[in-house]
């Protein structure tokens, strides 16, 4: 029966830039999906909008992953900071066309890190570009750091997670300073921090700045792919009985 097929979930991967450029995605992207029901599938950030659209309306759900650092300035937002690993700016543009069509469809979507800050910075959010430089003396994210995060009671972060606080892995230096109308802020670090997003008007739209997908296997942090799962099957269920 068609709702109890496992729901597909696109993720993007990243550019490899030069005179061949490759799509390179981590595997632990797709393994985390698999083992939370669902189907992964790579996607390759090429065509335009209309191809973004077609894709979308194949799959169930979407997972943006991890990646390198944003170029502010082809965002408008002033000067690039020196030490930024810049995304190839056709990637971080294409991104930003399949961030904002998986929204406005509603199709259920997850954004982890880099792909946290993607859904943030797409409908109106700000960057801090480099930890500690723009919060001087703060804790360290890179390198696989650990420290615990705070969930804003009643979110569905906290739904999800089942408790108030759990300790994460960060690998970033850039973060959301601020989120755009619509987003609200529902996880932060000990030093305020933004660590997590939600959208209300939308069946499921989060963002984690840490990586659920490194955390060890039988964590809490499964129940988050798995709530991505669930969003997933409910919309290949709706979508099915649409189209009958």
């Amino acid at each position: 029966m068609p709702g109890l097929e496992r729901p597909l979930i696109a993720i993007n991967g990243l550019l490899v830039a030069g005179d061949s450029p490759k799509l390179q995605l981590a595997t632990r992207y797709a393994n985390a999906v698999l083992k939370a029901g669902g189907v992964p599938v790579a996607l390759t950030p090429l065509g335009g909008p209309g191809d973004v659209e077609r894709m979308l309306e194949r799959v169930d759900g979407l997972l943006l992953s991890g990646g390198d650092d944003f170029d502010v300035q082809r965002l408008g937002h002033g000067a690039t900071h020196p030490s930024a690993v810049l995304v190839p700016g056709e990637k971080q543009d294409w991104d930003f066309v399949l961030a904002r069509l998986a929204l406005a469809r509603g199709t259920p979507v997850l954004g982890i890190c880099y792909g946290m800050q993607l859904l943030g910075l797409a409908e109106g959010g700000r960057m801090h570009q480099h930890l500690p430089d723009d919060r001087p003396g703060c804790q360290e994210h890179r390198d696989n750091a650990l420290h615990s995060v705070r969930f804003e009671p009643g979110s569905k972060l906290a739904r999800l997670y089942g408790q108030d606080e759990v300790t994460v892995v960060s690998r970033h230096h850039q973060a959301l300073a601020s989120v755009g109308p619509g987003w609200s802020v529902t996880a932060r670090d000990g030093e305020g921090l933004i660590e997590g997003i939600e959208r209300a008007q939308h069946p499921f739209a989060l963002g984690v700045q840490w990586h659920p997908e490194l955390a060890p296997e039988g964590s809490a942090h499964d129940r988050l792919l798995r709530g991505l799962i669930g969003a997933a099957a409910i919309a290949s269920t709706q979508r099915a009985l649409g189209a009958r």
